[in-house]
């Protein structure tokens, strides 16, 4: 199974009843053999605002029925319009006194089914208008231009005037010129997968139709800035022309169905550098629109930012799909304090304990493949590399004299600032928290044993493993238990609880917690062993 549905006969009807099991909204009888999205409190008394085409565009055209947008859509199958009874029905439900506006992409199966269905519901006497859309620039000599992306826009903006009241001959006025407004392109890195049908991938193309048509042109964007600066360049272009230069714009990204979260942030944070914030008035939030099932693309939407557009588009809707506006500003930064900054000055030093530390920051860099190794028995294989990064940013400090050496509690505090930064993963934030704890209990006057007592249980606190849990806890608990008899009684202490480890199966925190017990026999957890060669450098002198 390659994507997450059932029959593909069955999709259609699926979308449109999630829609209408979740929205007030109710949809045509299943066997009517029509598929029709419709407001539940819809009474007639404004301009009824009707739209739809083929399926396989969701959201568009049903996840914007509701108040404020679309009275109703109307589906046909994927990538295939709906029929001319379809449409007529759609009529027929919402056509009240006030009449029916319908929106229609520029593609012939759309305009065929949707005008036949507008002239049968005349001669009913049902009163409608009809707006063609065709905002797609991809085909410069194209005589009847697509519609995409834009029409979303259509629907908001018609639809607040419906809301507003307008009559019919004024709404459909203005609609044929926002029509000639909207101006759309898009890009994509392949094609998209019908329902039921095997993955066919596309080089990427600039100007690829919604329904899997060929691009204007192969394009081969090495990032995602230049696939934005590709798709702007022919849009500005046609704004400046149609607009004017420089004129303030309505800015929409529409995801075509298969661009990620982040993939979609970097696209946006691109479109506003590259057209400059200043001169968007308003960005419409980027989102899946108007889609072509999976398709790994965008399109990008302008329009020129005229009051009654602005009003239009932020004006508040009940519908399930529409993102909402913003007005985009200038990126606004805090000041960060540097290490210069939130470091006190270094205090008094001690050659005697800096050549301690420096005993065990070698016995940690010699043993980073060792580490390594035993790590990958139950993680990533990184533990010896992790250590021996914190290693080596201890020596840099202690090169530079920027340690506390003679100042214990000074000295906690510094090395479990520079821990937290320098050694990264779970063990480099844990040894911070141990090293930070026994500084503020040593401050209080706390002995070294207690001190880091005080450590291991703030340790416990926020990791949540224990003796026996097979982590470096299984060294240093036992350790920091003997240091009252001395360095050596230490040592041996966390040498036995290292070696304990490898008779432990079953972890019970740390990445050794998602690993077989089988793969864990004999093998030494790598933070009791990095544990362990501390505190045997700590005793050698």
């Amino acid at each position: 199974m390659d994507f997450f549905f059932n029959e593909p006969g069955r999709v259609v009807d699926q979308v449109l009843g999630s829609l209408a099991r979740s929205q007030p909204l109710i949809v045509a009888e299943p066997s009517s053999g029509v598929r029709i999205l419709a407001r539940a409190d819809w009474r007639g008394e404004r301009v009824a605002v009707l739209s739809g085409g083929g399926a396989g565009h969701e959201p568009s055209h049903a996840g914007f029925v509701g108040r404020g947008m679309l009275t109703a859509a109307v589906s046909g199958e994927v990538f295939a319009s709906p029929s001319v009874a379809a449409v007529l029905t759609g009529l027929r439900h919402c056509g009240g006194k006030s009449g029916c506006l319908l929106v229609v992409k520029n593609y012939t199966g759309d305009r065929l089914n949707f005008g036949l269905a507008a002239e049968q519901a005349r001669r009913e006497g049902i009163d409608v208008r009809m707006v063609i859309v065709a905002d797609d620039i991809a085909l410069a000599d194209a005589s009847q231009p697509r519609g995409i992306a834009g029409t979303v826009l259509m629907h908001k903006y018609v639809g607040h005037l419906a809301e507003q009241g307008l009559a019919l001959d004024e709404l459909a006025k203005r609609a044929e010129h926002f029509a000639g407004q909207l101006i759309s392109l898009g890009m994509a890195l392949s094609s998209c997968t019908l329902p039921g049908h095997p993955i066919e991938r596309r080089s990427p193309e600039l100007g690829l139709g919604i329904h899997n048509e060929p691009g204007a042109e192969q394009v081969a964007p090495g990032d995602a800035g230049e696939a934005v600066a590709i798709v702007l360049k022919p849009l500005l272009a046609e704004a400046q022309r149609r607009y004017g230069e420089k004129r303030r714009l309505i800015v929409m990204l529409n995801n075509l169905g298969g661009c990620s979260t982040q993939e979609v942030a970097v696209l946006t944070d691109e479109l506003l550098t590259r057209i400059g914030v200043e001169r968007i008035a308003m960005l419409v939030r980027p989102a899946a629109l108007t889609t072509s099932l999976d398709m790994h693309g965008f399109s990008i939407t302008l329009l020129p930012a005229d009051d009654d557009y602005l009003e239009a588009l932020s004006s508040p809707v009940d519908v399930a799909a529409w993102p909402g506006v913003c007005q985009p500003h200038a990126q606004q930064t805090f000041a960060v304090a540097g290490d210069a900054d939130d470091e006190p000055a270094v205090g008094e030093r001690s050659s005697t304990t800096e050549q301690a530390i420096q005993r065990v920051t070698a016995a940690l860099r010699n043993a980073e493949q060792q580490l390594d190794q035993l790590d990958a028995r139950s993680g990533d294989g990184d533990a010896g590399s992790t250590f021996a990064a914190g290693a080596r940013a201890v020596d840099a400090k202690l090169a530079n004299g920027a340690l506390s050496s003679a100042e214990p509690s000074r000295l906690n505090d510094e090395l479990g600032r520079l821990l937290a930064r320098a050694m990264g993963g779970s063990s480099g934030v844990l040894l911070s928290i141990l090293f930070t704890a026994t500084g503020t209990a040593l401050a209080a006057g706390k002995s070294w044993p207690d001190a880091l007592g005080d450590g291991v249980e703030r340790v416990q606190h926020y990791g949540g493993a224990r003796l026996g849990d097979r982590t470096m806890l299984d060294a240093l608990i036992p350790a920091i238990a003997a240091l009252p008899q001395g360095l050596a009684a230490a040592a041996a202490a966390a040498r036995a609880g290292a070696d304990h480890t490898a008779t432990i199966t079953r972890a019970r925190a740390g990445r050794s917690a998602y690993v077989p017990e089988h793969a864990l026999v004999g093998a030494v957890d790598p933070g009791a062993e990095a544990v362990a060669l501390a505190f045997a450098a700590l005793a050698t002198h």
